[in-house]
């Protein structure tokens, strides 16, 4: 697990490790202990999975009351992913970093307090 800070403060890219083989491949898509150690102690209680068509937009969510931090990824196609920091509170308020994702072992940390879109890039 690679973790690349954006100028967005807690907001990470992070590169998990593809092991290719003639049978297909293997990634270990998140680790609790590594997460910890590498991006801090956040409570994960759902994971959400969606498909949307080339240029669908979605966004910007985000949760007032009881913010959500979000890993976000792509794991067929392409998306156009942008975060802003919604935290009155951080030196990045306001600031906004975006990222295309277009491979499953490349994930986009969105700590709580961050509104979070994408835009399709692509069909499948």
């Amino acid at each position: 697990m690679k973790v690349v800070e954006t100028p967005l403060i807690d907001a990470s890219v992070i590169t998990v490790d593809k092991y290719e083989a003639e049978r297909g491949f293997f990634m270990e898509s998140f680790n609790i202990p590594k997460f910890l150690n590498e991006i801090g102690r956040y409570e994960f209680v759902q994971d959400n999975h969606s498909k949307s068509s080339k240029g669908v937009l979605r966004g910007l969510h985000y949760q007032l009351e009881k913010p959500q931090g979000k890993l976000m990824r792509c794991t067929q196609g392409a998306v156009y992913d942008v975060i802003v920091d919604l935290r009155k509170s951080s030196s990045s308020f306001g600031l906004w970093f975006n990222i295309t994702l277009d491979n499953p072992e490349t994930i986009m940390w969105v700590p709580p307090g961050f509104a979070h879109g994408c835009y399709t890039l692509t069909d499948a």
